[in-house]
């Protein structure tokens, strides 16, 4: 899958936040790779939209109304608890995928500060070499001062 479809994919729930970490796109490519994980993606996104509340409204609204079974619903009661045993499940599933990702990006930043810390460090190695080498020389110019002052 190429970049741009991955980020189409997931394009509704990551790019709102602004720019993409190359590692967060890695990671996504790699995910969308999986059809388990598109599938789950796609029942996921489904199930966290109004449209899932729309259809369910009209759902119950046609099933209480028209005569489907009689109250107290036994059939109806069954199927939305094993709706909601499955809908759990994927919401634990698209928590699972948002610590993956978090996790990503956790190491990234990780990387980075410590490349950030090995620059800081030879920063602070260069300027005390600095100040050595401008020590040296206001030594050396103090010197010459000197030794033209005796003259």
């Amino acid at each position: 899958m190429t970049s741009s479809a991955v980020l189409k994919f997931i394009g509704h729930e990551l790019t709102r936040r602004g720019p993409l970490s190359p590692a967060l796109v890695k990671h996504e490519e790699e995910r969308a790779a999986s059809l388990q994980s598109r599938i789950a993606d796609v029942i996921t996104g489904f199930a966290g939209s109004m449209s899932f509340v729309y259809v369910h409204m009209v759902w119950f609204a046609f099933w209480v109304l028209l005569p489907v079974e009689k109250y107290p619903f036994g059939l109806l009661t069954m199927i939305v608890s094993l709706e909601a045993i499955f809908l759990s499940t994927f919401v634990m599933i698209s928590q699972n995928r948002a610590d993956a990702r978090r996790q990503v990006f956790a190491d990234n930043q990780y990387e980075m500060i410590q490349e950030e810390k090995k620059q800081n460090l030879e920063l602070i190695e260069q300027g005390k070499r600095i100040e050595q080498l401008t020590q040296s020389v206001l030594d050396l110019t103090k010197d010459l001062q000197a030794t033209l002052g005796k003259r």
